[in-house]
């Protein structure tokens, strides 16, 4: 995952500048551990499990998210993916989202509703200036953690 993600689809531009970190403490309660995407050498967004938990209640105690109409599993389905646009995710989100964008086109990446999946394809080689250009209306409704990597692709492509 971290092969590909750092030297096989990671833009020109941005090669040997981003790198991932996903781990597990083994001696933790429950073996959790933590996630971190630095930039030049420093840790620019991060998160654990502990996070993760923390923001999916304070969610659904804040009734943030309508239940009206949605089964159980979709409730949560959408707690979850709050819980990510608000930077508070797990090694195992990041999994999730690895999956997702691994196995699905590039389009719909850019499309998804995960915000982890769109960053990872946001960085990726395969979206060029003109595909950046044209999802820059949509960028500004996303939130600031992921502001920032398409900010960071645009500097570094000089647009």
């Amino acid at each position: 995952m971290r092969k590909r993600l750092e030297t096989e689809n990671i833009c020109d531009s941005l090669k040997g500048r981003i790198k991932y970190f996903a781990t597990r403490y083994r001696e933790c309660h429950d073996e959790e551990g933590r996630v971190a995407v630095l930039v030049d050498g420093k840790e620019v967004l991060k998160s654990c499990w502990f996070d993760w938990a923390i923001k999916s209640h304070e969610i659904h105690e804040a009734g943030e998210i309508p239940r009206e109409g949605l089964t159980f599993n979709e409730y949560w389905e959408k707690v979850h993916i709050e819980t990510n646009n608000q930077c508070g995710f797990d090694q195992f989100c990041f999994y999730e989202a690895y999956y997702e964008y691994a196995n699905q086109s590039i389009e719909n990446s850019l499309k998804a509703a995960d915000p982890i999946v769109k960053m990872f394809a946001i960085l990726d080689r395969r979206v060029g200036k003109r595909t950046l250009e044209k999802v820059k209306l949509e960028m500004n409704s996303l939130p600031e953690w992921l502001r920032y990597f398409y900010d960071l692709r645009l500097e570094s492509e000089g647009l």
